[in-house]
């Protein structure tokens, strides 16, 4: 692996950890599409930038584009506040106003000057390495190395000198304010970094990458766990992964670093999304299918509560009666037997004390409306869940 290779991946996998530190507040704080925004509406602030130095390098760029990002937060926030439109609809708004008086004013002023998609919306990470910091003839590696990892540290001291006003202005501002710090302060410091963070990477990877980073990881991270501390530990994780093995199978397949970093985001993010313990698809489906199942359960448990004659009692009586189809007859049976909650003798249905406890229970709790606690009860009467 040549070195050139390897700087590839150490920007990315840097890049990947600046974006999703931001990332992970603003998917809590259901902001998401704001990175969208910022890291189109900051083209205005990095040409106002280049006019002003005639330096790509200089990081007045950076400080106009951070503030051309705030810009668009305030703008989004003012017409969200009206109530007469909807923040995406306020985002679709600003930021492609915001982008076009950007491309207006270089077609006004620079008509010479080149704007590449690549460059531009994909980025280019195989150039990254090309572009060296050199300091009195001394080679200091990537420049957009230094950048972003300076972006990064910055980042890292903010998150651990401000992380309790984050999380308690995350998801309570109330007790935030009530607590003495303002949460308007928090959250435009919190934009002022992903402003940043975005330009600091926008040479780099381009703008489709930064969206990407600041948000799969985060929102892959999102569907497991619910703790903030766990939540940003495999933001990160997911970050750096996809962003290594996006680059290797850039390498087997001779596509865009930063289109196939964007492609393993989007597979991690499925993969996530189908197989979360708890979140994921397949697992809600099952907890439907269980819960279904159980309500049935509890259906005929209660049927048997309330009737004494045999006929109503008798195995035959879930298909003829209640109107159940043979396998979903039988699912219910060998739950309920497995609870031992009933036994069956010559095809007839009997409470144990077991099931006519719980089903006692369940009539108290659903008398007093207190449906919700008949889960718990479950946990305590069940052995086997439906």
């Amino acid at each position: 692996m040549s070195s050139a290779q390897i700087e590839i991946q150490l920007i990315a996998s840097v890049v990947a950890i600046a974006c999703a530190i931001p990332g992970t507040f603003l998917v809590l704080r259901k902001m998401a599409m704001i990175s969208d925004a910022i890291s189109h509406s900051i083209l205005p602030g990095i040409v106002i930038g280049f006019f002003i130095t005639q330096d790509l390098n200089s990081p007045l760029l950076i400080l106009l584009a951070a503030v051309t990002g705030i810009i668009t937060v305030v703008l989004v926030e003012r017409i969200q506040k009206t109530g007469l439109v909807k923040e995406d609809t306020a985002i679709g708004l600003v930021f492609p106003a915001l982008f076009s008086i950007g491309v207006i004013v270089i077609a006004k002023n620079a008509n010479d000057v080149h704007l590449d998609v690549d460059a531009v919306l994909l980025g280019e990470l195989a150039f990254a390495p090309f572009d060296r910091l050199m300091i009195s003839g001394t080679d200091f590696g990537p420049k957009s190395l230094w950048i972003i990892g300076t972006i990064l540290l910055i980042t890292v001291g903010l998150l651990f000198a401000f992380f309790k006003e984050l999380k308690v202005s995350t998801f309570d501002a109330g007790l935030a304010s009530a607590l003495g710090f303002s949460p308007a302060i928090i959250h435009y410091g919190l934009m002022t970094v992903a402003s940043v963070t975005t330009v600091g990477a926008f040479d780099a990877v381009g703008a489709i990458l930064v969206v990407a980073l600041m948000i799969a990881p985060a929102a892959s991270a999102y569907l497991l766990t619910n703790d903030l501390k766990r939540m940003l530990f495999l933001s990160v994780a997911f970050g750096v992964f996809s962003a290594i093995s996006g680059y290797w199978l850039a390498h087997w397949l001779d596509a865009s670093i930063a289109g196939s970093i964007t492609t393993m985001l989007g597979l991690l993010f499925l993969a996530v999304y189908l197989f979360a313990p708890s979140k994921g698809l397949i697992s809600v489906m099952y907890r439907e299918k269980q819960q279904r199942t159980e309500v049935s359960l509890l259906t005929f448990l209660l049927h048997l509560k309330n009737h004494n004659e045999i006929e109503e009692r008798h195995v035959n009586h879930l298909n003829e009666h209640i109107n159940w189809q043979k396998v979903r007859s039988e699912t219910v049976l060998d739950l309920a037997i497995k609870n031992n909650m009933i036994t069956i003798e010559n095809e007839i249905v009997s409470l144990t004390e077991k099931g006519n406890e719980f089903t006692s229970k369940a009539i108290d709790y659903i008398i007093t409306n207190e449906d919700a606690q008949i889960e718990d009860m479950k946990d305590d009467f069940f052995l086997f869940r439906g």
